[in-house]
């Protein structure tokens, strides 16, 4: 490396005294100092550019990832094809375009919110100032699982509550006449975890749920929103289906997530349906957001009107879903009304690929690759670009990225058939990413995908996920297209160290004042709730 450094400034040198670049100075253009000295500057980067591919020397600013990212860099690699091939120094670099229309960033507020009137007119109350700044910025969302404290004993109390601005819990679900239930009852409401007291008098609520009350007392930018539906309760069983196509049962579903808010204490509602099969059920998911966002609002005036709060403490209950990024799925939604509804879109960018796939493949790369286009059979440009030019802005989406890796056995490399999953860290062919890279492999980074993997050339096993350094260089896709921020799946499969995916995140999303995070106080105030803490403010 001392030696390739020693060799560039040395050309350098050369270049900057070459008879070239002085001949490709113009008098006769320039009349001054400073426009001869620019033209020379402009000839001289042409030069250093040329002789480094000449000399097959790194070009660090045309690669995202730093120079020390581990064993990017390693000599070992994945067996043929070359798994390296991308990372080749004369490789063009994949420019991470900005999508076809670029919206211009708005505040994350449904457009369709409705002050009643009546609300102006409240009598000020006491409103204690949370402390926090109102002001817009980065989202940093991440779901919490219901199953989480069982087998992998990851308790809310673990989440990185000061680092997040969003925590979806998931999942609950729904009786076809649209009533919401609790998926597991025992973990969401009645478990007694550390510090719940067994003596408490009147009704109350425990399990995750109280967890997560303590925590907005304690980090009031932190906004919890219940997450109904998900693969198993939408794709398996289809209990979404008969909510969407029935007036009264969407009406139902609405009031039933009213009361969800009111009686558990959260700031809003997440709906992930996957997938509407048709664009009339996509046209039946908007029907349903829309009931959803008029009994939110109607709700949230109810506080202010009955309930005397101020006018300017009148709360914002947030609306949002899981967003498809297969154009099979997303091109049946009229998303751009959705948007109208909605405060977020937690777009689903990550498997991409899997154990249903005939072939490797990455699970979350950002671009496609040209010269192995089986390796990349979605790419997430291609959706963002979809998603801002069918009417959805920018600022409303929120980039999601993987906390675990697809694993693939017996394979070659990318693109490859594969023969097995892997064992995973709690299910088959699954592995948190603080497991990861697993024990001799070695990780690697495809420029042309803009994606990270693993290989481990003993075992033939590819693992595809987002490193650290590629989080971050998503950090700089969302900022370059104005997206809202980032969003993970799922809380518990990151790292608690300094290789933590969402603190390194959050840190680059800040910015150098720490300001660039959105900074919008949680609501506290449930005089509804049928449980004596969660009306008590979980204060005893």
């Amino acid at each position: 490396m001392l030696h390739a450094l020693r060799l560039r400034w040395f050309f350098l040198l050369l270049v900057l005294l070459s008879p070239v670049v002085l001949a490709q100075t113009s008098t006769e253009t320039c009349n001054s100092w400073q426009c001869i000295t620019k033209q020379r500057l402009d000839a001289l980067v042409k030069h250093v550019q040329y002789l480094t591919k000449f000399l097959g020397l790194p070009d660090y600013n045309d690669v995202p990832l730093p120079s020390s990212s581990s064993a990017i860099g390693a000599s070992s690699r994945p067996i043929a094809p070359p798994a390296r091939q991308s990372l080749t120094f004369g490789t063009p670099k994949v420019a991470l375009s900005t999508p076809t229309k670029n919206v211009a960033s708005t505040p994350s507020r449904a457009s369709s919110t409705v002050r009643s009137s009546a609300a102006s007119k409240a009598s000020s109350v006491a409103y204690p100032n949370p402390d926090v700044d109102d002001r817009n910025g980065y989202r940093a969302v991440a779901y919490f699982g219901n199953w989480d404290i069982y087998a992998r004993k990851y308790f809310p109390q673990q989440v990185p509550a000061s680092k997040l601005t969003h925590l979806l819990y998931a999942f609950a679900d729904n009786t076809p006449d649209g009533n919401i239930t609790l998926s597991d009852s025992y973990a969401d409401t009645e478990i007694h975890l550390p510090g719940d007291s067994w003596s408490d008098t009147g009704k109350n609520v425990y399990g995750s749920f109280k967890q997560l009350g303590l925590l907005k007392q304690k980090n009031r930018n932190l906004k919890v929103l219940l997450s109904i539906g998900g693969w198993t309760y939408t794709n398996t069983k289809k209990n979404l289906d008969p909510v969407g196509a029935s007036e009264a049962a969407r009406k139902n579903f609405a009031a039933s997530c009213v009361d969800m808010i009111k009686n558990y204490g959260f700031d809003g509602i997440d709906v992930d349906w996957e997938y509407p099969q048709s664009t009339e059920q996509g046209r039946e998911w908007l029907a349903l957001m829309q009931e959803v966002r008029q009994a939110l609002d109607t709700y949230a005036d109810d506080l202010s009107r009955d309930k005397g709060y101020a006018k300017e403490a009148r709360p914002h209950f947030l609306l949002s879903i899981a967003a498809p990024a297969g154009a099979d799925n997303y091109n049946k939604l009229p998303l751009r009304e959705m948007a109208e509804v909605l405060d977020m879109v937690n777009l689903m960018a990550y498997d991409y690929a899997g154990s249903w796939d005939n072939v490797t493949a990455h699970a979350s790369n950002l671009a496609p690759s040209k010269s192995n286009p089986k390796s990349t059979p979605y790419d997430t440009n291609s959706v963002i670009s979809h998603y801002i030019s069918a009417g959805v802005p920018s600022s409303k989406i929120n980039l999601g990225m993987p906390l675990y890796g697809r694993a693939f056995t017996n394979t070659a490399g990318l693109g490859q058939p594969y023969n097995g999953i892997g064992k995973g860290t709690w299910e088959a062919g699954v592995y948190d990413f603080k497991d990861l890279p697993l024990q001799g492999a070695t990780e690697y980074f495809d420029r042309e995908a803009y994606a990270t993997y693993s290989y481990d050339n003993s075992t033939a096993m590819l693992v595809s996920y987002d490193t650290v350094d590629m989080a971050l260089a998503k950090v700089k896709y969302i900022k370059q297209n104005k997206l809202g921020g980032a969003m993970w799946w799922e809380v518990s499969g990151d790292r608690n160290d300094s290789g933590s995916i969402i603190s390194n995140v959050v840190r680059e999303m800040s910015g150098a004042d720490g300001r660039g995070i959105e900074s919008k106080p949680n609501w506290i105030y449930y005089p509804d709730s049928q449980f004596d803490n969660v009306k008590g403010g979980f204060k005893g």
